[in-house]
C-alpha cells in the first residue's frame, strides 16, 4: 500500500502533535516532517517530499499564505491544505486563489480531517458546496481592486467555450461533478474532462480557482439575472 506523506507546518507544537497522532494513526498515512513557520517549508519539502501539506495561516516570520504561493510556484508543487479557525477570512481566500486544495478548521473532527487528507491527495478540493457558496459570498465583499479583478477574470474565462463556461459557474455554484452532470445532461465523466480542460486552459490548479475566477468574473451574478 503506498502511503500519503504529510508535512504539517503549524506553529503551535500542541496543534501538531494533535495532528501527528491523529494522522499517524490511518494506516494508509505518514508524518514526514513537521514545521513552527513558513520558512522552513520549502527546505522541509525537498527534503521529505509529501503528498500533502497542513499550513497553519498565521505564522511568526512566514506565513502560511506566502509559503503556500512559494510552494504552488514549483513544478512538484505538493498538494496545500490550510489550516484555520475562520470559516471565511481573508487569508484563506488569498490562500486559496494562491492554489491552496481547500482548508481545514482546526476543531474538525479527527475522521474528518484524515478524510480531508486522502481526498486532497487523490486530486479532490476540500469545500463542501456550503462552504464554497460561503466563500464566494465573503469575496463579495472583498474591498480590493474589484473593477480591475473583474476585468482580468473576464479577459481570461473568454477562452473558455459556452459548454466550459456552464461548467465553470456550475462549479462556482459549489455543484458537485454529480451535480453538474444532471444540471447540464452529461456524464460524470463529461463533466470531469470538462473541467480538467478548464484547468488546463485557464492554468489554474483545482476547483476551487474555477470557482473564485467565475465569482471574479460575474458569472454567478448573470445566474442570477431573471
Amino acid at each position: 500500500m503506498t502511503r500519503i506523506r504529510v508535512l504539517l507546518v503549524d506553529d503551535d507544537p500542541l496543534v501538531r502533535a494533535g495532528l501527528s497522532f491523529m494522522l499517524g494513526g490511518a494506516g494508509d498515512i505518514e508524518i514526514v516532517g513537521e514545521a513552527a513557520d513558513g520558512a522552513e517549508v520549502t527546505a522541509l519539502v525537498d527534503r521529505t517530499h509529501p503528498d500533502v501539506v497542513l499550513m497553519d495561516i498565521r505564522m511568526p516570520t512566514v506565513d502560511g499564505l506566502a509559503a503556500t504561493e512559494a510552494l504552488r510556484a514549483r513544478a512538484d508543487a505538493p498538494q496545500v491544505v490550510v489550516l484555520t479557525t475562520f470559516h471565511a477570512d481573508d487569508q484563506v481566500l488569498r490562500a486559496l486563489r494562491a492554489g491552496a486544495a481547500g482548508f481545514v478548521l482546526k476543531d474538525t473532527p479527527p475522521a474528518e480531517i484524515v478524510a480531508a487528507v486522502r481526498r486532497v491527495a487523490a486530486g479532490d478540493p476540500v469545500l463542501s458546496p456550503a462552504v464554497t457558496r460561503q466563500l464566494m459570498a465573503h469575496a463579495a465583499g472583498d474591498p480590493g481592486p474589484g473593477d480591475t479583478r473583474r476585468a482580468r477574470a473576464r479577459d481570461r474565462v473568454a477562452a473558455l467555450n459556452d459548454r466550459e463556461r456552464e461548467v465553470a459557474v456550475a462549479v462556482g455554484r459549489g455543484l458537485a461533478n454529480a451535480e453538474i452532470a444532471a444540471e447540464l445532461y452529461m456524464s460524470v465523466a463529461t463533466v470531469k474532462t470538462h473541467v480538467s480542460r478548464i484547468l488546463a486552459k485557464l492554468d489554474l490548479n483545482n476547483r476551487v480557482q474555477i470557482a473564485l475566477l467565475a465569482h471574479d468574473a460575474g458569472l454567478l451574478e448573470e445566474t442570477d439575472t431573471p
